[in-house]
């Protein structure tokens, strides 16, 4: 079916191509323009990971019936001569004229809060004022539905503001004057993402193609994966545009999803392209399977047995070579589209793990992943073949940089062609006298490498990951060091005692390690509710400490570290039938894959050492601090590991490593079935594969560590740890380790239990 699917599309190019184009155009327009006046940046959201616990009941209860949702956006002035008169006219006019907004339902102005009758300052005040009473806040609130305040509405009340600060401004030059809130923080994250996503691509790109003309020694060959690349990543973001009406689609999915494409489009259209060689040479003649270098090729009418087991009886007219080449293109869609197929397959596979989790910002990376996944089989399957079809016996030309004197030479050297004997059939060997020593030093690097692990902190940064280039930075900065009151608890508590009761529980929370200070009870809504303030990173240990010892009366415990630990909480329920689904549904492809009950496990226990090692670095390069210099951030506001950052790394990093590892087995596999014995299989294996796999893996981390360039803290974190990941998997394990270990266990390699042979005679998936 596949052999048939690459005769087909090669031939039919042009309706190939033309689909294409119309396909991504729109996915382009859409994405860029919308259906519904919104493009897909606007439609993004900037919410953290929560799930339904404990926290998201006590927020709840505070927030009472089911009412009126509202937004709020306030101007910031910090210090300033709160007893001016020209200050209290200004926000007096301010005040006058946001309240003839249609949409704004209050507007709470400090200064005008009149003090209670003994003279003292009303407490409904307090969360407005500085702590230092140098600075205030005037805030508007404004109208919401699910959220999201129309753009409209939006506009007036920031405009007005605006407005408002600039007088503040003029008033008083050394005040510090900000407009900030909720739905402009949004805005500017998203701004910030885009800009990630333009420089990431940026870098990614270029550098991609400069790689890919080394390997290929030419622009068309080198240009096909970034073609395949590009149209990836405009059908991922087609797709997460249609994703924003069913689900909420966050800033950190879109860039994850999109990183993946990209790199995952360049690994396949790598192998297709490089195979598609292979398969034509064959047969026109020169290198290639079945052809060894210098022989001619087999003469027009004669039959040929090519190394893939078809037989091939060549034409006698003056098209018999364009009938070669879309020979070969079947050949290569039999072939390398099927270990693309594999590899997509376990990635996807990888990926579903995600979707036990109840978190929706994690299903919905999943469910994106997955249909970014089958995008880029489908470029591998379909457009790179077309394209292939297009390009044909260009691709066996030199390439004009091979016309360079003296870097000619060395391009024509290292090429796409692997021959039979070459630096990784070398190594193989090497590797082969003493392949359990080396499997233990391997190891030992691995697990060394692994080892910060054993002091990680999981937390939950989402809520502090505002960026320095962000348009709130400074508002939200100050807002927390001065305004104390008027940002969100981080712990709080909430009962529905006797007021006596509630005081003197948060007495009790006062005298526990990490506590600072605890607010007196006041009523809000029917609960008794006191603001617990907690030393810096400390907050999730204080949360744990007062939910092991609850009051006897009914009582929660909410707040923004509360919530985190509910979060962290659920993930680690999930995190086992995770592991089981992956491991389970991985061991059973490649045990269909390799007929082997063996290599499936020890492809299961290198990848989790390799993750490992990956997952120490990330502990040692953030939440310690090292990597700060070099990738620009403040290690102080790291508080551990993010849990989204892992769990994304675990699963996406294990995806990459199956990935490489469907390339080398393939070819493996390939070898043995031809008779070749288990040392020599995995020699010529890893010759046959070794460059594709470096290659393709020095590329996908130049495109990870370009994204790691970016200011989003998430995406810093999880473009360095898969940098590291696919870089330790496609040198140290790949083309080390795991021929080590093979060799090592040559003798049972290849064992499975007897009854399982009708199930690989039966529904094995072959080459």
């Amino acid at each position: 079916m596949l052999r048939k699917l690459g005769v087909s599309v090669a031939r039919h190019r042009l309706i190939s191509v033309l689909c294409w184009a119309v396909a991504l155009a729109a996915c382009a327009a859409t994405a860029l323009f919308g259906v519904t006046g919104d493009s897909l940046f606007q439609r993004l959201s900037s919410a953290g990971p929560s799930v339904q616990g404990e926290a998201q009941d006590a927020a709840d209860r505070l927030a009472g019936p089911s009412g009126q949702q509202t937004e709020s956006l306030s101007l910031l002035a910090h210090p300033t001569d709160l007893s001016s008169p020209d200050l209290a006219a200004i926000l007096d006019s301010a005040t006058l004229r946001l309240q003839q907004v249609d949409g704004v339902t209050q507007v709470i102005n400090p200064l005008a809060i009149p003090p209670l009758p003994d003279g003292t300052p009303n407490p409904a005040a307090a969360p407005l004022l500085s702590a230092d009473g140098k600075g205030l806040l005037l805030t508007a609130e404004m109208e919401a539905t699910d959220g999201t305040v129309s753009d409209s509405l939006l506009t007036s009340v920031e405009s007005r503001l605006d407005v408002a600060a600039d007088e503040v401004s003029q008033l008083d030059p050394e005040a510090q004057v900000e407009v900030g809130g909720a739905p402009l923080v949004v805005e500017s994250l998203v701004a910030v993402a885009e800009s990630d996503l333009q420089k990431g691509e940026l870098i990614a790109l270029p550098i991609a193609l400069l790689v890919m003309l080394v390997i290929f020694g030419g622009f068309l060959a080198a240009g096909i994966p970034l073609v395949g690349a590009i149209a990836s990543i405009i059908g991922a973001l087609g797709m997460l545009y249609a994703f924003t009406f069913v689900m909420d689609i966050g800033i950190t999915v879109m860039n994850v999803i999109t990183v993946i494409g990209l790199g995952l489009s360049i690994d396949y259209g790598l192998l297709m392209v490089s195979r598609f060689r292979e398969e034509f040479r064959a047969r026109v003649g020169g290198e290639g399977p079945g052809a060894p270098a210098g022989r001619p090729g087999p003469p027009v009418a004669e039959a040929t047995e090519l190394a893939t087991g078809e037989l091939l009886t060549l034409p006698h007219h003056r098209h018999s070579r364009h009938e070669l080449m879309l020979q070969a293109v079947g050949g290569t869609v039999n072939t390398a589209g099927r270990t693309v197929l594999y590899s997509g397959l376990t990635f996807a596979i990888a990926t579903a793990g995600l979707l036990v989790f109840e978190p929706s910002i994690i299903r919905a990376i999943a469910i994106g992943a997955i249909c970014v996944v089958l995008i880029a089989i489908l470029t591998a399957l379909v457009l790179v073949p077309a394209l292939l079809g297009y390009l044909g016996d260009r691709l066996l030309q030199p390439g004009l940089l091979t016309r360079i004197p003296g870097l000619g030479r060395w391009l024509t050297r290292f090429g796409d062609i692997a021959p039979e004997e070459g630096v990784f059939s070398r190594l193989a060997r090497g590797v082969q006298r003493a392949p359990l020593l080396i499997a233990l030093a391997a190891t030992a690097v691995l697990l060394l490498l692994g080892s910060p692990v054993l002091s990680m902190t999981v937390s939950n940064s989402a809520d502090d990951a505002i960026p320095p280039s962000s348009t709130q930075y400074d508002f939200l900065t100050t807002l927390s060091e001065e305004f104390p009151l008027a940002t969100a608890p981080r712990v709080q508590l909430v009962s529905s005692a006797e007021q006596a009761a509630a005081a003197g529980w948060a007495d009790d929370v006062a005298a526990l390690p990490g506590v600072t200070d605890v607010s007196p009870p006041v009523d809000q809504n029917g609960y008794w509710v006191s603001r617990v303030n907690v030393e810096t990173h400390q907050g999730m240990e204080v949360v744990r400490e007062i939910r092991a010892d609850p009051p006897d009366f009914e009582s929660w415990v909410g707040g923004a570290d509360a919530q985190a630990v509910d979060y962290l909480d659920s993930l680690a329920q999930g995190a086992p039938w995770a592991v089981l689904i992956i491991a389970v549904a991985t061991f059973v492809l490649l045990f269909l894959m390799t007929g082997s009950a063996v290599i499936p496990l020890t492809a299961l226990v290198i990848s989790a050492i390799s993750l490992g090692a990956a997952a120490g670095v990330l502990v040692w390069g953030f939440q310690e601090g090292n990597l700060s210099g070099v990738l620009n951030f403040d290690p102080d506001s790291i508080s551990g590991v993010d849990a989204l950052v892992l769990t994304l790394v675990l699963t996406f990093g294990f995806g990459l490593a199956m990935d490489y590892e469907m390339f080398l087995l393939a070819r493996i596999k390939e070898h043995h079935d031809r008779g070749e014995s288990t040392r020599k299989a995995i020699e010529t294996g890893l010759q046959s594969s070794g460059r594709i796999i470096t290659s393709a893996a020095l590329i996908i981390v130049l495109v990870f560590a370009g994204f790691a360039t970016g200011e989003l803290m998430q995406m810093k974190q999880i473009g360095t740890a898969l940098a590291v990941a696919v870089l330790l998997d496609a040198t140290l394990v790949r083309i080390v380790l795991v021929p080590a270990v093979m060799t090592s266990l040559e003798r049972v390699l290849w064992w499975s239990p007897r009854w399982t042979a009708p199930i690989h005679a039966r529904f094995g998936l072959r080459e």
